[in-house]
């Protein structure tokens, strides 16, 4: 997103502790605060909810990138969200003791932290429109314009639920949209 000077670099690079995950670990409760934000080194990991029985996933994180409850994490609120590794997963975690710190001592990590914010605001804006918008062959093909990895990657049912479609219609569209 942007470089940082080396004292920066150093000092934000120091408070990465490395975990590992077995396959459909639950990171993060519903209810609870999300106590860490993590980078995906390998895996792939999503964020859910579970109303009266029915999962609905909101967003997937695999290598590369980051994950957590971004906003009960920078908030400290209790996260209306579940967050759980589908796959076996290693990450790297920060506790929110050293964000805090690193943030208030570091006005560049303060700014790396926001422009990595609001891109990912942005991200799930353009995916409400979408969802709000869009037919389901729309969505499929956006999703597949944009991530053609997930098929290899993420179980149908939970890409099915992540464009709000039934996996029957999820189950048509593969066998029928060539991209």
């Amino acid at each position: 997103m942007m470089p940082l000077p080396e004292r920066e670099w150093e000092a934000f690079a120091e408070v990465w502790t490395p975990v590992q995950y077995k396959r459909k670990e639950v990171l993060t409760v519903a209810g609870e605060v999300e106590k860490y934000l993590y980078f995906v080194i390998t895996g792939v990991q999503r964020i859910f909810s579970l109303d009266d029985d029915k999962e609905a996933t909101l967003l997937f994180s695999y290598t590369g990138s980051f994950s957590g409850v971004m906003d009960s994490f920078q908030l400290q609120r209790p996260s209306p969200w579940y967050l759980e590794t589908l796959t076996q997963s290693e990450l790297l975690r920060m506790n929110y003791a050293d964000f805090n710190r690193l943030t208030l001592e570091f006005p560049l990590i303060e700014r790396l932290v926001r422009i990595g914010t609001v891109g990912a605001l942005s991200g799930v804006l353009e995916r409400h429109r979408e969802l709000l918008s869009f037919t389901a062959e729309q969505k499929f093909r956006k999703l597949l314009t944009r991530s053609p990895q997930v098929l290899q990657l993420i179980p149908h049912k939970y890409l099915a639920s992540y464009l709000g479609l039934d996996p029957a219609t999820f189950s048509k569209l593969l066998s029928t949209v060539k991209l």
